[in-house]
């Protein structure tokens, strides 16, 4: 295992709870994240698929247009100059709403009409008809434009959100959760070795402290079998006097 596949760490108890819970959260984001680009990447294809239908009757609709406004210059003559001394204010205007997909707010354009028709007149001498269809064809484009902006805009932003929630949910999956886990992989080996040494150090003082003691039983078996009176010795033959073995 490669120092740099690891979190520079001491191994203990302490620090093996900690990155257990650090990797807990990282599998629960990256989960949450994993979520969230998906739920963004059907609403990414809804609006293309939109986009693509928009523009294909935008084409129609302002090729349409085109058309009744050059009947109605062929009917009614120039009228550019009479729409031109009307016009005081927008009749047409647009608000703006928000949408949250996922978290991700997204712009809504609306386009409404404020007020009265001021050309409702237009077009009592001649040419009524094709003044009212052209009227009602570049509303119709109006329309298909803000609706076609609202999408575009909303399409980059979803571009935006999902390339950066791409790159995060990448970052857990192949960067911060496999070193979490060679970090804790390497506390577990740590302390599993410091366990057994542990238990091999205690066991060679046990060991020893056995020794020492059967040692003692010999001694005093000889001095019995030599005829030592050794009841009033209050020495304890088992305390030599040594500091505990340390391995």
């Amino acid at each position: 295992m490669s120092s740099k596949d690891r979190l520079p760490i001491f191994p203990s108890r302490g620090a093996q709870m900690l990155i257990k819970n650090r990797l807990a959260g990282a599998q629960k984001g990256h989960g949450l994240l994993k979520k969230k680009a998906d739920a963004l990447q059907v609403r990414f294809r809804m609006i293309l698929s939109k986009i693509i239908e928009t523009k294909t009757l935008m084409g129609e609709v302002m090729k349409e247009a085109a058309f009744s406004l050059a009947e109605a210059k062929f009917t009614t003559g120039d009228f550019n100059q009479v729409v031109l001394q009307n016009v005081t204010k927008a009749q047409i205007k647009i608000r703006s709403k928000k949408d949250n997909v996922a978290g991700v707010t997204l712009p809504i354009f609306e386009s409404y009409q404020d007020g009265s028709d001021t050309y409702e007149l237009a077009g009592l001498a001649r040419g009524g008809q094709q003044l009212t269809k052209l009227k009602k064809n570049f509303q119709s484009a109006v329309k298909l434009l803000v609706e076609l902006a609202s999408l575009q805009t909303s399409f980059v932003t979803l571009d935006e959100v999902i390339k950066v929630t791409n790159r995060r949910v990448n970052a857990i999956e192949h960067v911060i959760i496999p070193r979490l886990e060679a970090t804790l992989a390497y506390i577990i080996s740590e302390l599993d070795e410091v366990e057994r040494e542990e238990f091999y150090r205690l066991k060679k003082i046990q060991d020893k402290k056995k020794i020492i003691k059967d040692k003692a039983e010999a001694k005093k078996k000889a001095l019995v079998a030599a005829g030592v009176d050794i009841r009033g010795d209050i020495v304890n033959l088992l305390d030599e006097g040594d500091e505990d073995l340390l391995f």
